[in-house]
């Protein structure tokens, strides 16, 4: 006897069908990683590393799409500790291919010293004989360089470096600052990374959230790096800055020698000091240095810092170049950084929401670096920094630290920068009159 099925209940069947088959593969999957391995503890670490791979859903979506297909595509995201070795493996590709292609990848790339956070893209055949085979793979190392690894027409391993062509253009930005630099600079559609810059290269002369007024203007002229096809890749260094603060013009201009690197101002005196004025932006003076009520303890008590009241995770820089003594809990003070700079200064940085990435005991920073996020850890009643600045070994009043002037640019580099500023300018009026339409 033959029975037909109606269209909508056969759709319904077949979809039910693709899904069964699609969680047997993936439970196949799952549970032959890694079977060899003498612990099952070990089976249980392999297993849970995948599911916690964010680009383990392309797998998963992939088979939906695909069932019938003998091929796998594969996002892997790299996590801490992961090299190509045990990533192949955990994918249970085929031994012979590991080898084979670890020693072709190994003289592009070190194996066992892949970035965490990096994609790496496979595409896995699986044959009638059960095995899975590598066949092609792809991991952009950094920016500019991709590695690839295909197969040729011999079914041999290829691998090949590609090194985009980065070509250097130069942007201008300007405009008039109505509520804070880092909102208007935005509106006129410069790059974050290069607001924190100018802002660091004015933050040992200018306090953003007190001197800063309506209508103080700025202008920036900076490198931009595009690839062939004219596509912006990423921003260099900024070549030129300039800030109206209160009727106060300041230029600054970019120099830099074998020996010497650095921002200067029109007579070659350069801005930088031992410590930035604030070590955070667009934030507000909460409480200053002194005696004041605890708002938690309730009783008067000697505050020995600035604390900077500013949102949840704004970041906070480190205002000087130096070497992390701390970076832990810290009691009241929360998640804590000390930093010191030099025989003379070390600097704290309190109630954070957490450190930024490799920040840790002994690791050495530079000046302007993000360290870590404002939060509320420890006591604290709302999200705010509290940073304190030690002389000689004494907690001082961060606000009126007066720090030794900037370098003086003597003899033939001041020479050099005359030159050089010149050449600038001469850069600057010529980018400005591109972007004038007549």
């Amino acid at each position: 006897m033959i029975y037909s099925i109606q269209p909508k209940i056969y759709a319904k069947l077949k979809k039910s069908l693709y899904a069964i088959i699609s969680l047997i593969l993936i439970s196949f999957i799952f549970f032959t990683i890694k079977y060899n391995e003498t612990s099952s503890q070990k089976r249980g670490e392999t297993l849970s590393r995948i599911l916690k791979n964010n680009y383990f859903l392309e797998l998963n979506k992939f088979i939906f799409q695909k069932v019938n297909s003998p091929y796998l595509s594969i996002a892997h995201k790299i996590t801490k500790g992961e090299n190509l070795t045990n990533i192949f493996k955990s994918y249970n590709i085929d031994e012979k291919d590991i080898i084979k292609a670890n020693s072709k990848l190994k003289k592009l790339i070190k194996p066992n010293k892949l970035k965490m956070g990096m994609i790496l893209d496979l595409v896995i055949k699986k044959n009638i004989s059960g095995t899975l085979n590598l066949i092609k793979l792809n991991l952009p190392t950094s920016k500019s360089i991709n590695i690839s690894l295909d197969r040729d027409i011999n079914n041999k391993f290829i691998a090949k470096k590609k090194i985009t062509q980065l070509f250097t253009k130069l942007s201008f930005s300007e405009g008039v600052i109505k509520k804070s630099l880092y909102s208007s600079a935005i509106k006129n559609n410069v790059n974050p990374n290069i607001i924190i810059e100018f802002a660091r290269l004015y933050g040992f002369e200018i306090d953003f959230q007190r001197d800063i007024r309506k209508n103080d203007a700025f202008q920036i002229l900076y490198e931009t790096f595009t690839d062939e096809d004219g596509e912006w890749y990423s921003n260099g260094k900024i070549i030129y800055a300039y800030m109206t603060v209160q009727n106060r013009e300041l230029a600054l201009y970019k120099y830099e020698t074998d020996k010497l690197s650095g921002y200067f101002d029109i007579n070659g005196k350069s801005m930088e000091k031992a410590l930035m004025k604030t070590p955070i932006n667009g934030a507000r003076l909460s409480s200053s240095f002194g005696v004041r009520k605890h708002p938690i303890l309730g009783f008067n008590k000697k505050h020995l810092g600035t604390d900077f009241a500013a949102p949840l995770g704004t970041p906070i820089m480190a205002s000087g170049t130096g070497t992390i003594v701390k970076a832990q809990w810290c009691g009241g003070g929360g998640n804590c950084i000390k930093i010191k700079h030099n025989s003379t200064y070390s600097t704290i940085y309190a109630h954070l929401i957490k450190f930024a990435s490799g920040i840790k005991s002994k690791t050495k920073v530079k000046q302007g670096q993000i360290i870590g996020y404002v939060g509320s850890t420890g006591l604290s009643t709302g999200p705010h920094l509290h940073y304190e600045v030690i002389v000689n070994g004494k907690k001082i009043n961060s606000q009126k630290l007066n720090l030794p002037s900037g370098k003086i640019l003597k003899g033939e580099d001041r020479k050099k920068f005359e030159i050089e500023r010149i050449k600038t300018d001469v850069l600057l009026a010529e980018t400005i009159a591109k972007k004038i339409k007549f």
